[in-house]
């Protein structure tokens, strides 16, 4: 057994399976990825790793399993999937996610080709582990694989948690001990016990408020798509290809990004935190629908558009559009008068939640601060914004802002 201390949960015992693949390629691989990306630009002690990170989903689990009375191989086969739920990750984790997912068509949690083959697979083996079902329990597929990816999976518990420790920020507290003692399976389903609803409600204000202070914050928002930008041009050039960039770490990109002259321009400005600004920063109503289910290369066109307008560089816009206002955790389920109810239904919470993350919603249009305005008012017409005439005010006003944080 190893005992290793961390950050967050103190001293973590890695036992069994897990303790015979921590010095596994794909899992040693983690220490070179940040979990929070670009966070970093915005604030400087979140340099944590999805190694780190995966260390505390399997303390989580392993204390679950303990309350749960899980034994034998189903436990050994969740802690497995918890120590290498995230082998997955491109470098910059959920940076470049989106970037892979359209040249692969793999997203981070689709790992058999990783679990079915090489040191991994062989560790398990040697532990009577059929690889394909701990890869399984990764996807979050049958009843255990609800503890490992669901709407109460101990990743959520420990990444909350983790950032906001990281971040310095105090949005992410949660009490997960409570929450991992209080989990019970009700015919298959993965739900709090009796008394709970407000535990449950903890993760979805938790994320809430995380969101736009740290996921989603505007330089961490520019800085991504910066970085992802520049990693497109990588893989369009043909200097890797999106499986052989799946499988890097963030040195690697950074490196590749530097020395190649289809990024170099975005590694030097990312370097010297250079970040283009906000020319466009819309809110929800203010976007038709179609924009925001728009495809890669429909705005890609509209990008060109803008800057033929503008007569720059198609390299120097860059529309950021985010996915719909979505809330996996409201349906959670809890248990409620000795019923198991969806907490949507539940918590009059839930519905001030979604309001709130609509409101918090921006469609972004970033350029060098010398075109913001220029790039703005182009922007708005190509893109069809419902804007009103103090958005050049209010596009400064931010970009002052901007420079001091």
């Amino acid at each position: 057994m190893n005992t290793i201390k961390d950050s967050v949960h103190d001293h973590i015992a890695v036992r069994g399976v897990a303790e015979a693949l921590l010095d596994t390629p794909p899992v040693q691989r983690l220490r070179h990825i940040k979990q929070l990306g670009t966070v970093g630009m915005v604030y400087p002690s979140a340099n944590h790793t999805r190694f780190e990170h995966s260390l505390g989903v399997y303390h989580l689990a392993e204390e679950a399993l303990g309350h749960l009375g899980v034994e034998g191989p189903n436990a050994e086969r969740v802690r497995a999937a918890a120590l290498l739920h995230d082998v997955g990750h491109a470098p910059f984790s959920h940076n470049t996610e989106h970037l892979v997912e359209r040249h692969t068509g793999k997203m981070h949690d689709e790992v058999h080709d990783l679990i079915e083959r090489g040191e991994v697979a062989r560790v398990l083996e040697l532990h009577d582990l059929n690889p394909r079902k701990v890869a399984d329990l990764v996807a979050g597929e049958g009843r255990f694989g609800q503890l490992v990816s669901g709407e109460l999976d101990v990743d959520r518990m420990d990444y909350l948690v983790r950032d906001a420790h990281h971040t310095g920020v105090p949005y992410g507290t949660i009490d997960h001990g409570r929450l991992v003692r209080q989990l019970r399976f009700v015919d298959d389903s993965l739900v709090l016990a009796e008394g709970n609803v407000q535990s449950a409600e903890s993760l979805l204000l938790a994320r809430a408020l995380m969101n736009p202070t740290v996921y989603n914050h505007h330089v961490a928002r520019i800085s991504k798509a910066m970085l992802r930008r520049g990693s497109e041009r990588l893989i369009d050039a043909g200097v890797v290809d999106a499986e052989t960039f799946r499988r890097w770490d963030d040195h690697d990109l950074l490196v590749a990004l530097r020395n190649h002259e289809v990024s170099a321009g975005f590694a030097d400005r990312l370097d010297r935190r250079d970040l283009f600004k906000r020319a466009v920063w819309a809110e929800y109503d203010d976007v038709d629908e179609a924009l925001i289910d728009a495809d890669h290369d429909t705005v890609l066109g509209y990008e060109a558009d803008i800057a033929d307008r503008v007569g720059i560089d198609p390299d120097a816009v860059v529309i950021d559009i985010q996915p719909r206002p979505s809330m996996k955790e409201s349906t959670s389920r809890v248990v409620v008068n000795g019923e198991v109810r969806r907490l949507g239904t539940q918590s009059g919470l839930v519905d001030a939640l979604r309001q709130a993350q609509t409101e918090q919603w921006r469609l972004g249009v970033y350029a060098p601060a010398e075109h913001t305005d220029a790039v703005g008012a182009a922007a708005e017409s190509v893109l069809g914004l419902n804007l009103e005439a103090l958005v050049v005010e209010v596009r400064k006003g931010m970009n002052r802002s901007l420079d001091q944080f």
